[in-house]
């Protein structure tokens, strides 16, 4: 194979991500096919890949080209086909391969699709991702030829999900918002206990009804009206490749993913007190008090899937979780992030805590925090503009401040908090706050404009 340059923004810190016909071409799947055998410490005479796929319009012919690059290498094809990522992950497992791959653009725009990887059952990530892009530009590659069957895996995936899972009578609607999980929900909803109403099964790429972010709230108005139509306990919406999990309560509230973090490990504490949870920088402070009055011992780490599962095996935490939505169980699970067991296990936790989400949210003190902001910041200069923002928040902070530079940097002091990182996913720096009072979170937010400034960028609060 001759040698294969990828446009250098695709090649990102969780996977390989770009915009169909403009920065992603089918010409990268096939060099990816063709260069990620290489990486995989096979025990096979073939190395064993499995290969998925989202629903979007671009996702056959990536899908079709990947494979035909992983042939050509020599690999064992298996395609699972149509289905959400949590699943092929799943399928990576279940028939001991050695490693996966699914094309999806996840919860961006329907132009843009990508690759999410997986290397011996772990992410296969960040400089590894870099160094598949240095070796097809110098056209090494594996050679000979590989196989390919199909294996329809999800009814397996199904029952596994339901595994061991003691379920309330409840009624709950289901949002898929056109994207992969809609085929297993379709296929899980008979068999759940309760009333189960499920919205937008159908698989369309063009994702008519909603953008498939299930924790922006500008996408949450259909499934907030469909839960209160039919008197539900909660919503639960996943993004377009269903690792994500948005729940909204029966008084329309959406939970945050720090504070969904926290209602499930309230449950798994109760049974395994003092084990690490791991949260993202982006957490609040109130979720990491949430986990150690519950006995836990919380902790933050890098913001990323990739980064997150891989701490939550470093620790061997059973529970880890963002902002974002991405939610990782190993708690009865495989550790990766499941926007259908994430759903399941919510309702499970409300059984066994004897609350609703809902009641869960009533207790919980008001929080003074901003929401996340995306600072327009382009994918050439935000980690530079970073490395600048670091130096001067070090520099800047007083002695009562603690300085966590892990990813970005958040500075807490007496009277809250301030982050600013790197988005991994997009062309911004990301932005959250948190104060003891109004007043001093309004005072946090006066200093990230200050910081900002101080790098040339103009930014009001208000905007996200």
């Amino acid at each position: 194979m001759t040698a294969h340059h990828f446009q250098p923004t695709i090649l990102r810190a969780y996977d390989i991500r770009g915009i169909v016909g403009e920065t992603l071409f089918a010409a990268d799947a096939r060099a990816l096919g063709w260069h990620f055998p290489h990486f995989l410490n096979s025990q096979h005479r073939q190395p064993r890949i499995a290969v998925g796929r989202d629903g979007r319009l671009s996702s056959p012919e990536l899908h079709a080209a990947l494979i035909e690059g992983l042939q050509a290498a020599g690999a064992e094809v298996i395609d699972i086909g149509l289905g959400p990522t949590p699943m092929l992950y799943f399928a990576d497992r279940f028939l001991e391969c050695d490693g996966a791959i699914q094309v999806t653009g996840s919860h961006n725009p329907p132009d843009h699709n990508g690759f999410k990887m997986v290397a011996g059952h772990q992410s296969f990530y960040g400089e590894q991702i870099l160094q598949l892009g240095r070796r097809a530009a110098t056209s090494h590659g594996g050679g000979g030829s590989g196989s390919q069957t199909r294996e329809a895996i999800l009814e397996a995936y199904c029952n596994r999900l339901l595994e061991g899972l003691d379920l309330p009578e409840m009624s709950v609607v289901w949002d898929s918002g056109n994207g992969a999980t809609g085929p297993v929900m379709e296929a899980l909803a008979s068999q759940l206990p309760g009333q189960h109403h499920l919205l937008f099964t159908e698989v369309d790429g063009r994702f008519p009804n909603h953008h498939p972010n299930p924790v922006d709230p500008e996408t949450l108005g259909l499934l907030r009206a469909a839960r209160a139509e039919q008197g539900a306990v909660c919503g639960i919406g996943f993004d377009g490749d269903g690792d994500r999990t948005g729940i909204i309560d029966e008084k329309g509230r959406l939970i945050a993913g720090d504070l969904l973090t926290a209602f499930l490990a309230t449950e798994i504490l109760a049974r395994q007190p003092d084990q690490p949870v791991i949260l993202d920088v982006k957490s609040s402070g109130l979720a990491m008090q949430i986990i150690e009055q519950s006995g836990g011992r919380p902790e933050l780490w890098k913001t990323g899937h990739s980064h997150m599962k891989t701490r939550l095996a470093d620790r061997a935490a059973p529970l880890a979780g963002e902002m974002s939505g991405h939610i990782f169980l190993a708690d009865g699970w495989f550790g990766f992030d499941d926007g259908i067991y994430v759903g399941l296990r919510t309702l499970a936790a409300m059984k066994q805590l004897g609350m609703t989400i809902a009641q869960f949210a009533d207790q919980l003190p008001e929080i003074m925090a901003s929401p996340e902001y995306h600072i327009a910041c382009s994918d050439e200069q935000k980690f530079s503009q970073m490395d600048a923002i670091a130096r001067l928040v070090a520099e800047t902070a007083k002695a009562d401040e603690e300085l966590l530079d892990i990813d970005g940097v958040r500075l807490t002091g007496p009277d809250g908090w301030f982050l600013l990182r790197a988005s991994n996913t997009e062309p911004a720096l990301v932005a959250r706050a948190e104060g003891c009072t109004a007043d001093q979170l309004a005072s946090q937010l006066h200093r990230l404009q200050s910081i900002l400034a101080e790098v040339g960028i103009d930014w009001q609060p208000g905007s996200r």
